[in-house]
């Protein structure tokens, strides 16, 4: 049985088209302890897992608007809503905020 944590990690990968990879950098780790999450072997601890539940929030919203591959590029791209920052970097830096206001944003047509 998969912990809830592999499941999200699943779904960031489904939802969101990201890889291991993309995930261990937008929290700060390797590939090889995502996949230690991924298979149950280990845990973040609190902070780690507090990311990666904003990531998920984050590529549930943008699944609202985009497939898994565009959302993929929308996190890696820098935004000129984000003062040419990149939603990637910002949810590590613990700026989820701001990125959920540009995809709020999205929501109401005001960008595109």
């Amino acid at each position: 049985m998969a912990t809830a944590l592999a499941r999200i990690l699943d779904d960031l990968r489904t939802t969101g088209g990201l890889q291991g990879k993309d995930i261990a950098n937008i929290v700060a780790t390797s590939p090889a302890t995502v996949s230690r999450w991924s298979s149950g072997k280990s845990t973040p601890d609190l902070k780690t897992q507090t990311k990666i539940a904003e990531l998920r929030y984050v590529v549930d919203r943008l699944s609202d608007f985009y497939s898994p591959d565009e959302t993929r590029l929308w996190l890696h791209t820098p935004h000129p809503m984000l003062q040419g920052e990149r939603a990637i970097d910002l949810i590590n830096t613990g700026r989820t905020e701001d990125v959920l206001a540009v995809i709020e944003s999205l929501d109401e047509g005001a960008y595109t």
